[in-house]
């Protein structure tokens, strides 16, 4: 997977979000909405029933995405979400769904 820079001041969220939210688009409304955001990253369902995000980019559509995942107009139901903030890496060049 090619990798790209982080833009100056970019940053990486991390989150876990719990719920019922598998089996209801979560990932494919979460991408799209990272992408209308451009910001870059994955998201993916693991195994305990929680689906794992992680984007990077700049503060303000980072948090846009956190609030977004918190919301109602998240897909499913969400209960709660863990998260942590970091600097980014550039790790990802797109926003993908696994």
């Amino acid at each position: 997977m090619t990798t790209g820079s982080p833009s100056r001041g970019d940053i990486r969220l991390s989150a876990r979000v719990f719920g019922v939210v598998q089996g209801v688009g979560f990932r494919f409304w979460t991408r799209g909405k990272a992408d209308e955001l451009a910001l870059r990253g994955v998201v993916k369902n693991l195994d305990d029933g929680s689906v794992s995000v992680v984007a990077e980019g700049p503060r303000e559509r980072v948090q846009q995405l956190l609030d977004w995942l918190r919301s109602e107009n998240a897909p499913g139901r969400v209960e709660r979400v863990e998260e942590t903030i970091s600097d980014a890496d550039g790790s990802f060049r797109d926003f993908r769904a696994r």
